[in-house]
């Protein structure tokens, strides 16, 4: 009989015990002394184990790898690797310079290449390897929990917690990119035959997720590790990469939030509005733990900027990644930020570019909350005299200024001092010109994580972070969930806001206009503006756009529609071109298109996978 996928992954996850988790105790020499008692009654040794999950490496193509542990699930992370793409760039949001993987994957012809990068390959980001392996190491550790003889009973709550919160992640990242396994809670042997094992239904395997967080928080509050420092911010004293209770609530409630998507629902609006409670008890106890909303005035009064850059952790922060203090062009052209910016910037060749699409320039809206998604909306808004087509950047959300590099924005070192994306006639601007493999396509670049670094400001050494979780997000998971379960005035979990104040939190704490009640006056029209509340807010972090187009199964939509470019023309000043310029939309290249296809919802497996597999039913290839 043919053996199943899973028991494929089970060998793997033993050899990545022997090879990985345990490298430094049980693979040394027999007269080193060191067994399995030994590791597993000895606090220290137990800690060591189990921060396999944080720094443990594996043996890969000749070398030892650092991609085997949580990293592979963190999206910054998985978006930094080298030139080929980042995650939000296989959608309508954003274009690369460099025509690479990520366009293929885009176009909808995903490879075998590019899904063993994704599962095992341990150069680039064993998303799937990681995940199976560390499942294997939290379960061990749950498992062993108690043969721990020399720590305090807090102690061993916490790595519990730890444990519990991290055996979820992994599970749901995997579910993010592949959908349900089977939920692997206990250490599984070529006994248990678990290659028989199907997959469980989406929705049963998103509640497995919750119930470990809901185990984690449990943990954590019993040792007071609610959050991990005392309000002093001091990331490393406090080791504040691993998780903690208000990370586990809202864990919780991302993933509540997730199940009850119409990608997963399998029970209806309860499901809305099991989500609206569960973030809203998150947000209480990030609140109530001095967790804060940073205030974005205008650009010159931005302290949102410190969820990115500036600092290893801040006040808004549930659960940060610090990536420690980097110059500027960290890592090269084909090294850990080359995805992020182009040659232009990084002054290196492969570097590529996420460089956002017209598209997504357009989910910003005027300073006064007009949208402009459609030309309906650009029109009623130029007929208020609140938006002018040939002064495209002026009077818009202050996000779109600090979010999004645009011809004529401020810019350390540059020509004027500015990003000068312009065309002259046939004569390329400074940011345009082809001396580079990844330039923008699209007329605009990626400012949000950038901190005004460039060949032309090259002293800058500052501290860039990723927020694995930040208190807005919360106040957006709340707003989508209330409007769905109870309406845009209902409340949940004793809360008094309701969908249209919790979107105002946003907006108001970033120079924006309360949301219009009488425009928006039922759960069907607020929809869409929450949607692009959120688009807006966590732009470009993480993978929630990607994510938020499946969950929402909007990907037929979106995946069909055109890409749109904006080249400025530099022209004479006049009425009709203030600024000196020809603003008009051109379609980006055909080979730069979306594509949809029927599979693109989940990623599908490696075929030698794919031919392992018996009750667990393979993705559709695309």
């Amino acid at each position: 009989m043919k053996k199943h996928f899973i028991l494929l992954i089970i060998l793997g996850m033993s050899l990545a015990f022997t090879t990985s988790c345990l490298k430094e105790y049980l693979d040394k020499a027999p007269e080193s002394g060191l067994t399995d008692e030994i590791v597993f009654t000895k606090y220290a040794n137990y800690k060591l184990f189990f921060d396999a999950v944080y720094d443990g490496r594996k043996y890969y193509n000749n070398g030892w790898r650092d991609t085997w542990n949580y990293k592979s699930t963190c999206p910054l992370y998985i978006d930094c690797w080298d030139q080929k793409y980042v995650i939000n760039s296989v959608t309508d949001a954003c274009d690369q310079g460099r025509y690479m993987e990520g366009q293929a994957w885009k176009s909808g012809n995903m490879s075998e290449t590019i899904i063993s990068k994704l599962c095992y390959d341990g150069s680039r980001r064993p998303i799937m390897g990681a995940c199976l392996d560390n499942i294997r190491v939290c379960n061990i550790a749950i498992r062993n929990a108690d043969r721990v003889q020399d720590a305090t009973e807090d102690e061993m709550n916490d790595f519990l917690g730890q444990a519990y919160f991290m055996r979820a992640l992994f599970h749901y990242t995997l579910f993010r990119f592949w959908g349900p396994f089977p939920y692997m809670d206990y250490i599984m042997t070529l006994e248990d035959k678990p290659w028989d094992d199907a997959r469980l239904p989406k929705n049963d395997y998103l509640q497995k997720c919750v119930q470990d967080w809901d185990s984690a928080f449990y943990y954590f509050n019993l040792c007071d590790i609610i959050r991990r420092d005392p309000g002093t911010l001091e990331y490393g004293t406090y080791q504040m990469h691993r998780p903690n209770g208000m990370a586990a609530k809202a864990y919780k409630a991302r993933a509540l939030l997730y199940a009850a998507s119409p990608l997963n629902n399998s029970k209806g609006v309860s499901e809305w509005q099991d989500a609206a409670v569960a973030s809203w008890e998150a947000i209480q106890l990030a609140e109530s733990n001095g967790v804060i909303i940073l205030p974005l005035t205008d650009a010159s009064k931005n302290d949102r900027h410190l969820n990115f850059y500036d600092a290893e952790v801040c006040k808004e922060s549930i659960w940060t990644r610090s990536l420690g203090k980097r110059t500027w062009n960290w890592g090269g052209g084909s090294g850990e930020i080359a995805s992020m910016w182009g040659g232009h910037f990084m002054n290196h060749s492969s570097a590529s570019g996420i460089n956002p699409t017209q598209n997504w320039v357009d989910k910003y809206e005027t300073k006064w909350g007009d949208p402009l998604n459609t030309p309906a909306d650009r029109e009623a808004a130029a007929a208020l005299s609140h938006y002018n087509e040939q002064q495209p950047f002026k009077d818009r959300d202050p996000r779109f200024y600090t979010d999004i590099i645009y011809n004529g924005s401020p810019a350390t070192g540059w020509k004027n001092g500015k990003a000068n994306i312009y065309m002259d006639g046939s004569t390329p601007s400074e940011l345009l010109t082809t001396d580079f493999n990844g330039r923008t396509y699209t007329g605009y670049a990626f400012r949000k994580f950038w901190a005004n670094n460039s060949q032309k400001n090259n002293s800058v050494n500052t501290y860039w972070s990723e927020p694995l979780c930040r208190l807005s997000e919360l106040y957006l998971d709340y707003a989508e969930a209330v409007n769905e379960g109870w309406g845009p005035t209902g409340t949940a979990g004793g809360s008094s806001l309701n969908a249209y104040d919790a979107i105002d939190v946003i907006r108001l704490k970033s120079g924006m206009p309360a949301i219009d009640r009488a425009k928006y006056p039922d759960a069907a029209s607020l929809r869409p503006r929450i949607k692009n509340e959120r688009n807006i807010e966590l732009s470009f972090e993480q993978e929630f756009y990607y994510d938020d187009i499946r969950r929402w199964m909007e990907l037929p939509q979106v995946m069909g529609s055109k890409l749109y470019a904006v080249i400025p023309q530099k022209t004479t000043v006049s009425a009709t071109y203030p600024d000196g310029f020809v603003y008009s939309r051109t379609l980006l290249p055909i080979d730069r298109q979306t594509a949809w296809e029927e599979g693109m919802y989940y990623l599908p497996f490696l075929n030698s996978d794919a031919l392992k597999m018996e009750n667990f039913v393979a993705n559709i290839v695309w």
